[in-house]
Formats: structure tokens, sequence, C-alpha cells
């Protein structure tokens, strides 16, 4: 028993591990990208950076679920580091934000098998009295990582350079992958299932369309050109075949009846919400507190600092709170949490000052730690060892999917209000969205001239404004979608 514990206690070092390339990518990333858009260009490519990252995850996470019931969990597991490190490096490298896209697309592949196959791990190697504490545990290293992110993140800006944020993935990845290696023994069923491949090949297509439809919508394409109307027909069209080809085939990407069971159809639910409401915080922040506050990078990652702070304690109580109370409440008191720090995002303004916004974020992160916990576990408990790992994916997707196209609707919220400031200004054709970069360094801003400073801090302040009043709208339903789970479990 002590060699098996000891065992399971190295493989759970080595999840972690895993869980902290995430939890760094979260923020540190965040807290980095107004220094890399002002090195390399594209202030309108702002979003694309996450997008792209969320887009492979988002398209590729059933799949690897699916994989993980098939094939066991060890293969897809190391599979997925693997492929989240060259995307690291190609990232460190990048020269451009084009290549730099391109690599976040390469890291997103990997972080679809990341994530969900981490936390199914956990699942499988502890027994279900266990899952709520080790999930705590989970998600509490997830958040106690994070906090280091920012503050990272801001010290490689302002001391180093910033392709150090993708160098530090290395050896973390690295380690938690020769851990699993090791340390990590599993027993597959050898029952013979099929792969869905139709049905991972429709959900690529439809989550593209559908992020390009967003982030390029009214800026990049017209809303009434023929481009944007076969975009929608697509996206619509992809969407209805993938739902169809679900029900009928044998053993389908995600499987309909999970959606039956309605601690889960609630718990996916509200994690698209939520999922929307993290890439607003952690996206956005920063470049309002270096673009209009006028703060360094260090001072942006502190902002983002308190919901990683708020994340573990939370997920930690949360561990503890959900064998007391129950997942209902435990999932109700977060909902709470999260709208009391999109209310503090909703009346943020310059003159508030970066403590202000901290305190937004540590609301969110209590928010997304009581919640999150408590949809795992409810989750895990709810179904067998051969749906278990397409159950914990089908979550981790709808939160991905909400991060996709919350990155994606902000982004675009957000570079219409800046493109329409400049229109309005009267300001030279040579300004225009990508001039918001201009903003992001201090030296860059004090040549910009006092009106167009101006106009273009207006434009973002405003911007900022509508993506925060929107995530106040995404709270409130989150908390009536949690009121939805029921009382005991199904």
């Amino acid at each position: 028993m002590q060699g098996k514990q000891q065992k399971r206690g190295l493989v759970l070092a080595s999840i972690m591990l895993s869980m902290f390339l995430a939890a760094i990518e979260a923020t540190i990333v965040s807290t980095a990208m107004p220094s890399i858009v002002a090195d390399l260009g594209g202030f309108s490519l702002y979003s694309w950076v996450f997008s792209a990252y969320l887009l492979t995850n988002a398209a590729t996470v059933l799949l690897f679920g699916r994989l993980s019931d098939v094939f066991g969990r060890k293969p897809v597991f190391l599979f997925g580091i693997s492929l989240f490190l060259v995307g690291a490096v190609i990232c460190a490298l990048a020269p451009s934000m084009k290549v730099l896209i391109a690599a976040r697309l390469v890291q997103g592949l990997g972080a679809g098998a990341l994530m969900p196959i981490a936390t199914t791990i956990v699942g499988d190697i502890y027994t279900k009295e266990e899952r709520a504490k080790i999930q705590g545990y989970l998600s509490s290293v997830w958040g106690i990582s994070a906090v280091t992110g920012p503050a990272l993140g801001g010290f490689f800006v302002d001391v180093l350079d910033w392709p150090y944020v993708f160098w530090m993935n290395i050896p973390l990845g690295l380690l938690a992958l020769f851990g699993i290696i090791f340390f990590f023994k599993e027993d597959v069923s050898k029952e013979k299932r099929s792969v869905d491949i139709a049905g991972s090949a429709w959900v690529v297509i439809t989550v593209s369309t559908v992020m390009i439809i967003l982030v390029e919508g009214g800026v990049g394409i017209d809303w009434d050109s023929w481009t944007m109307v076969s975009m929608i027909v697509v996206a619509f069209t992809g969407a209805i075949v993938f739902f169809q080809h679900e029900r009928k085939t044998d053993d389908p990407m995600m499987p309909m009846d999970l959606w039956h069971i309605r601690s889960i159809r609630y718990a996916n639910l509200t994690s698209l919400t939520t999922g929307m409401i993290l890439i607003g915080v952690s996206s956005y922040l920063p470049a309002f507190v270096q673009g209009v506050m006028e703060q360094s990078a260090t001072v942006a990652g502190f902002t983002l600092t308190t919901m990683s702070i708020g994340w573990p304690i939370a997920a930690t109580i949360a561990g503890r709170l959900i064998l007391k109370i129950g997942f209902r409440p435990t999932a109700v008191l977060g909902g709470v949490s999260l709208i009391i720090g999109a209310l503090i995002f909703s009346l943020l303004s310059p003159e508030k000052g970066p403590w202000f916004a901290a305190m937004g974020s540590l609301f969110i992160g209590i928010g997304m730690g009581l919640s999150s916990t408590s949809f795992i576990v409810s989750i895990q408990n709810s179904v067998s060892w051969q749906k278990r790992g397409i159950a914990t994916a089908t979550n981790m997707f709808m939160r991905t999917i909400g991060s996709a196209l919350g990155a994606a609707l902000l982004g675009g919220i957000l570079n219409s209000q800046v493109a329409g400031a400049v229109e309005a200004s009267g300001l030279p054709d040579s300004f225009s969205v990508d001039s918001a970069n201009a903003l992001l360094r201090e030296e860059t801003r004090n040549e910009l001239g006092h009106e167009a400073l101006h106009v273009l801090q207006d434009g973002l302040t405003s911007g900022l404004h509508l993506v925060y009043i929107g995530l106040l709208v995404l709270a409130i339903i989150s908390f009536l979608l949690i009121l939805q789970i029921p009382k005991k479990e199904d």
C-alpha cells in the first residue's frame, strides 16, 4: 500500500506540474502581451494570440478525451505535453505576430490533450471520497502557480525580454513528461471502440468559422459582405451536421446522453459563460492598466495575480465545502462571487487605479475556484471509467469554447470601439486600430502627441468599459444557470 501511495503521490506531482504549465500560460502571456505587441506590431491581431490557442484547444479537447477512453490516458497525455512544448519553443523564437499566432495554434493542440487528461487521471487513481479533496488541491496548484505568472511576466518584460515567458515552459514540461513516463501505470480496457474522426472534423470547421466571424466581423470583413454571409452559413451548417452526426454514430465524439444528466448539463452550460468571463479579465486587463492607467507591466501583472490568489484559496475551501454542504451550495457561492467581481469591473475607470482592478480580479478568482472544482467532482462522480475522460473533456470543451468565443467577441467589441474613436476624431489616415500599440510603452506613448493620445485612450477606455459590462451580464447568467443544478446528484 505504501508503494502504491508513493507512486500516486509522484503521479499527482507530475499532473500538478502540467497544470502549472496551463496556469503560467493563462497569466504570464496576458501580462507580456502589451510588450509583445509593442515589439512585433499588429494590435488588431491582439485577440488572435489568445483566440488561436483557444481555437485548437477547443477543437481537439473532445477528440483527446475520447482517445484517452479508447487508448488510455498515458499516451494521449504524453503526446499533449510534447506538442505544447514544441509550440512554446516556436513562440519564443517568433519573428512576427503571424508566426506567433501559428505557434499558438500548435500550443493549443497540446493543451487540448493536457488539461482534460490531467484531471481525468486524478479521477482514475483516487476514490470517489478522495476526489473532492484532490481536485481542490489540483485547482489550488493551478492557482498558486498562476500567482507567479503575472509577477514573472512583469519581471521578464521589465528586466529581460518577452520570449522568456515561453522558454519557462520547457523545464517544467520535461519534468511532467518524465514523471508520467516513469511513475504512471494504467490498465487499459481491451474492448474495441472506434474514434469519431468525422465528428472531430465538424467541430474544427464550426469552431474555426465562428471565431473568424467574431474576431474579424466589422473590422477585417464587412458584416454585409458575401464572405461574411457564406461564413455564417458554414458555421450554422457545421453545428447542425455535428449534432445530427453525434446522435447517429455508435461511438460519438460527445455522447448526447451526458447532457441528460442534469448536474452535467448545467455545469457545462455554466462553464461556457465562466470561460467567457475568465478570458475577458485575463486578456484585456493588462492592456487597460498599461495603456490607459499608464502603469508598468509589473503593476499590470499584479492586478491579475489577485485572481490567481483567490482561485487556489477558494478551490481548496471548495474541496472541503463539497463534502460538508454539497456541490450546489458551493457552486452558488462561486456564482455570487463572480457577480461581485464583474460588478467591480463594470465600475472600473482610469482614476480608480490598479487596486480597484485587483479587487475585481480577486472576486472573479474566488468564483472560479468554488464553481470549477464543484463541477469537475460532480461530473466525475456521475459517470463510469469508460466515460470519465469524455465527460471531463466535455466540461473543459465548454469552458474553452466560452473562452474562445469570449476572446473573439470581446476582442471584436474592443477593436470596433477603438476604430470608431479614431474615425470620429478627424485624426490623419495614418492612424488606425493598430495605433493603439503606441499606448503600451511609455516612450511610444510620449511620441503620440496630446490629441492622438487622448483619442486612443478614450477609445480603449470606452471599448473596455463595454467589455466589462458584458462580463457583468455573463456573471448574472452564470448564477442563474448554477441555480438550476439539482440539490442531489442524478
